[in-house]
């Protein structure tokens, strides 16, 4: 009984019926993303014409823009690593780890920039210090990634007989 059942979901209609609702998932999450991406363009604009046009404030004008522009960033990175799986037909880490990196240095940028004047050990310094961390450790998984990536993809190499 247990078998038959086994056979019948390995069947090619049942993966052809799992195959295109995984495929319509991943194109409802794309349309979100664009549609995302398309708000925070907008509200890139928006928000620097209004950061121009009120009390004047430099820093305020870049933190704005860096802020939205990195978020955009993450979101189109988000986008590519989607359209990876849809077309590989499998799920790949090393997007996500760029997506991470990305992530982590734009709050440290932006934790930096907005504590320029005040900087505290006590609060900012200690998540500095875990986002430089989780930077690094995502850094060196992506170079081992890549570095399993090439190992695999190398011709072996044929050990003399003895």
């Amino acid at each position: 009984m247990a078998a038959a059942l086994s056979d019948k979901i390995r069947g090619p209609r049942v993966q052809s019926a799992l195959q295109l609702a995984e495929d319509s998932i991943h194109l409802v999450v794309a349309t979100f993303l664009v549609l995302l991406a398309a708000l925070l363009a907008f509200g890139v604009v928006s928000d620097v014409v209004s950061a121009i046009r009120g009390p004047y404030e430099e820093q305020a004008i870049v933190l704005t823009a860096l802020d939205s522009s990195l978020v955009l960033f993450i979101v189109a990175e988000l986008l590519h690593t989607v359209r990876l799986t849809i077309q590989n037909r499998r799920l790949n880490a090393e997007p996500f780890l760029v997506v991470g990196m990305i992530a982590g240095v734009r709050k440290v940028l932006i934790v930096t920039a907005e504590s320029e004047q005040s900087f505290r050990w006590n609060v900012q310094g200690v998540e500095l210090v875990i986002l430089t961390g989780l930077i690094l450790v995502m850094a060196l998984a992506l170079f081992i990634w890549r570095r399993a990536l090439a190992e695999e993809a190398r011709p072996g190499l044929a050990l003399p007989d003895a």
